[in-house]
């Protein structure tokens, strides 16, 4: 009597092995990355979230959320302004360069508004401090027209003004390039079509290519907010110590002045959760693209 095989087992099996197979794949493929999101990300902000709740002798207590709120509520509240103002002059300046480019094309102008991208911050930060300062480049440049007093002339490079121009030169090469790739992206016919119908630069720009690219728009925008907000160098050098602070310098004096590491971690939880909305509408971008 002849056995014929089972060949539906056989193909099962093989479909199990291959689904295994795939398994095994798409986990090594994502592994380097969740490794780095849990060892650079996560480990550490469960570090300060725990480290928030616990005072000196460690014991668990909100005395640190009570004192980082009392004391720099209006470093929070500055420190969101700043990043808020300077974000939408950045949106706004990339996304009417970008059109220019897109419509007229000029590397020497794209490649001039690309440098930011390989600048260090502190390199920034000391540059604005040379260039904004009260007998800085800019005023000698101005009082050498001899329509300025130079000894009246005021510096801006310690002012909220010279911070927010600091972090727009920084950021708006990576928005820069983030929302012409888009603007490059859009079929030039609905451009020509538009021109036919007598719409001019601006409002090809207005009224088509912002609207067609808003999810990478707002991808930049959520990518650069984060940035500011986390960012040392530039405030360091920029900021007014008289004033308001940004919230990375309120840290670096819980640190490293008081060593009062619990205030510190509740001030980086706090900037944690500044972001938090930002990056939840950024994940949830990029998985529906």
């Amino acid at each position: 009597m002849e056995i014929v095989p089972n060949l539906s087992a056989a193909s099962k099996g093989n479909n199990t092995s291959h689904s295994i197979f795939r398994w095994l794949a798409g986990v090594i493929m994502i592994a380097p990355a969740t490794l780095i999101v849990i060892g650079l990300f996560l480990y550490p902000f469960m570090g300060s979230l725990v480290g928030s709740f616990r005072n000196e002798s460690k014991e668990w207590t909100l005395d640190n959320y009570f004192y980082v709120l009392e004391t720099y509520h209006m470093d929070l509240l500055f420190t969101i302004a700043i990043c808020l103002i300077s974000l939408v002059l950045v949106l706004a300046l990339a996304s009417l360069l970008a059109g220019w480019l897109r419509l007229k094309a000029d590397p020497f102008v794209e490649f001039l508004f690309k440098i930011p991208l390989f600048v260090p911050f502190v390199v920034v930060g000391h540059a604005m401090r040379v260039f904004l300062a009260p007998h800085g480049t800019m005023n000698s440049l101005l009082a050498s027209t001899g329509l300025f007093n130079p000894d009246s002339m005021p510096g801006v490079a310690f002012s909220t003004l010279g911070l927010i121009a600091a972090l727009v030169w920084k950021n708006i090469g990576l928005t820069l390039l983030l929302v012409m790739g888009a603007f490059r992206g859009i079929n030039s016919s609905y451009l020509e079509a538009a021109r036919n119908s007598g719409a001019g630069s601006f409002r090809l720009i207005k009224d088509m290519m912002i609207p067609m690219s808003w999810g990478t728009i707002s991808v930049a925008g959520i990518l650069t907010f984060t940035s500011m907000i986390g960012n040392f160098s530039i405030p360091a050098m920029l900021g007014d110590g008289g004033g308001s602070q940004m919230l990375m310098i309120d840290l670096y004096y819980e640190l490293i002045y008081r060593q009062d590491a619990g205030a510190a971690n509740a001030l980086g939880v706090i900037s944690y959760i500044a972001s938090m909305g930002a990056a939840i509408y950024y994940v949830k971008k990029v998985a529906k693209s």
